[in-house]
C-alpha cells in the first residue's frame, strides 16, 4: 500500500482538477440553457429542454463512452490517421455536459420562483433586461439553487470515477491498479472511498458555509 501513496495523491489531484473543470465549466453551460429554457423564442426554448431531456435521460457511462470514442472517430477523420482522444479533456466535456444539464434545470426553477412583481418593478424603473438579470435575478437566483447545488456537485464529484473507464489515472483507477496488482481489493477499494468521503464532506462544508453567506438576514 505503500508503493501507492504517491499514485494516490497524483489520481486525487487528477480527480479535483477534473471536478473543478467540469463544475465551472457546467454552471456556466447550465445558465446559457436556462436562459434558453426561459426564452420567449421557441426554437430555442425546444432545443434547451431536447438538450435537458436527452442528458438527463441517458446514463453518465454511456455519454462518457460516446463523447470518448466519438470524439477519437471524428478526431482521427479530420487528421486522416488514427488519434485518441485525450481521456481527461473527455471527461471534462462529458461532466460539463452532464452537470450543465442539471444545473440548467436547478437554474430555471430558482428563476421560476423569484416573484414575478420583482421583475416587473425592475423593468418599470427602466432597467434594461440584462441589468434585471444581473442585479435582480442571478443573486436570488443563485441564494434558492445553492443546496440544489450542492447536491449536484456531490455527484459530479462522484461521477469522476467513471472516467477511469477510458484510461484516465484518476483515484479510481489508482485504486483498480493496486488492487490487482497486490490483490488486495479491499484495502485499495476502502482507501478510495475514504478519499471520495473526504472530498464530499470538504464541498459539504464549503456550500454550507455559502449558505450562511447568502441568507436572508432575519430568516
Amino acid at each position: 500500500m505503500d508503493g501507492f501513496m504517491l499514485q494516490f495523491i497524483n489520481g486525487l489531484k487528477t480527480t479535483v482538477l477534473l471536478a473543478l473543470a467540469s463544475g465551472t465549466l457546467g454552471m456556466a453551460l447550465g445558465l446559457l440553457v436556462a436562459a434558453g429554457r426561459l426564452s420567449r423564442f421557441k426554437p430555442i426554448s425546444l432545443a434547451a429542454g431536447v438538450y435537458t431531456t436527452v442528458i438527463r435521460g441517458v446514463p453518465e457511462l454511456i455519454i462518457i463512452l460516446l463523447i470518448y470514442f466519438g470524439g477519437t472517430v471524428a478526431i482521427s477523420a479530420v487528421f486522416g490517421r488514427y488519434v485518441e482522444i485525450n481521456a481527461f479533456l473527455a471527461g471534462v466535456v462529458s461532466l460539463t455536459v452532464v452537470f450543465g444539464a442539471y444545473a440548467a434545470e436547478i437554474f430555471r426553477g430558482a428563476v421560476l420562483s423569484i416573484p414575478a412583481g420583482q421583475i416587473e418593478a425592475a423593468r418599470s424603473l427602466g432597467l434594461h433586461p440584462w441589468q434585471t438579470w444581473m442585479l435582480v435575478i442571478l443573486p436570488q437566483m443563485l441564494r434558492i439553487a445553492l443546496p440544489a447545488l450542492a447536491n449536484q456537485w456531490i455527484s459530479l464529484v462522484k461521477e469522476t470515477s467513471l472516467i477511469s473507464i477510458v484510461g484516465l489515472t484518476d483515484i479510481m483507477r489508482v485504486a483498480a491498479i493496486g488492487a490487482g496488482s497486490l490483490r488486495a481489493p479491499l484495502t485499495f477499494y476502502l482507501a478510495a472511498s475514504v478519499i471520495y468521503l473526504a472530498l464530499t464532506s470538504i464541498a459539504l462544508v464549503a456550500f454550507s458555509l455559502l449558505e450562511r453567506r447568502f441568507a436572508v438576514p432575519g430568516r
